[in-house]
């Protein structure tokens, strides 16, 4: 999979983390089987999401937002997520802008993550090319993680909304061409993580040819886990923004 050793991540001492991605149904192809296993754990985990997917269906958006925030619920619930935050920013029109980068530091500054979790912005991904959304995203939490640390970036969020900067310890990176950490997830995970997925049948049944959720994200992390030298893991490429290298 890379030449890079994979590392455990060392997550021992997470209370909260935070997924910020463009669309319903990004975080389910494989991160929601580490979610699983971090609300198992008793880790708080929030799901940030800049659009409602209104776009993501060739049916009237309202109705498409509509199906897919219902879609979206029954996925968390999947994995023991209780906490979902949708914007309005336009799907398939994301910017990369200071609006979006606000609206993400602002929700770091309000739910005080260990670890923010999002997708790679990188232009061709493992499963082909990657989609305009997916890229502004994930350079937008880059940027907010930073932002969100930073006294006078945003400093209205500190003198108006009483949101003072905070200091996120790991970004984490679903989906990067050199991964370097791993999460072990039991198979009660990987299961959980298919139905994660299931849960946008209306959304999937739109897309043709789309493989069934159970025929790709078991072998999938069953592909991290021999990485990482388990059963199953899901891989990131993380970044310890408190100083130590990511990876050996």
């Amino acid at each position: 999979m890379t030449e890079t050793q994979i590392e455990r991540l060392p997550d021992e001492e997470f209370r909260r983390v935070l997924c910020v991605v463009a669309h319903p149904d990004d975080l389910e192809y494989g991160t929601s089987a580490a979610v699983a296993e971090w609300t198992d754990r008793g880790i708080e985990v929030s799901y940030l999401l800049l659009t409602k997917g209104e776009a993501g269906m060739q049916i009237p958006p309202e109705e498409c937002a509509r199906i897919r925030r219902g879609e979206q619920e029954r996925a968390c619930a999947q994995v023991g997520v209780s906490e979902l935050v949708m914007l309005d920013h336009p799907d398939g029109m994301l910017v990369y802008s200071l609006d979006i980068r606000r609206d993400i530091a602002r929700r770091i500054r309000e739910f005080k993550p260990d670890a923010v979790v999002t997708s790679a912005w990188d232009l061709e991904a493992s499963w082909g090319l990657n989609q305009a959304d997916h890229r502004v995203a994930g350079v937008c939490v880059l940027d907010a993680v930073r932002d969100a640390d930073n006294t006078w970036v945003h400093p209205e969020l500190a003198k108006h909304e009483n949101l003072p900067k905070w200091g996120v310890r790991w970004l984490l990176v679903g989906g990067h061409p050199k991964p370097t950490h791993g999460v072990p997830v039991s198979d009660a995970s990987v299961q959980r993580a298919v139905k994660s997925l299931e849960a946008h049948e209306e959304y999937l049944a739109a897309i043709p040819g789309h493989p069934a959720p159970a025929d790709f994200i078991p072998a999938m992390l069953t592909g991290g886990g021999k990485a990482l030298g388990v059963e199953h893991a899901m891989l990131f490429g993380a970044f310890d923004l408190r100083g130590r290298p990511a990876g050996p």
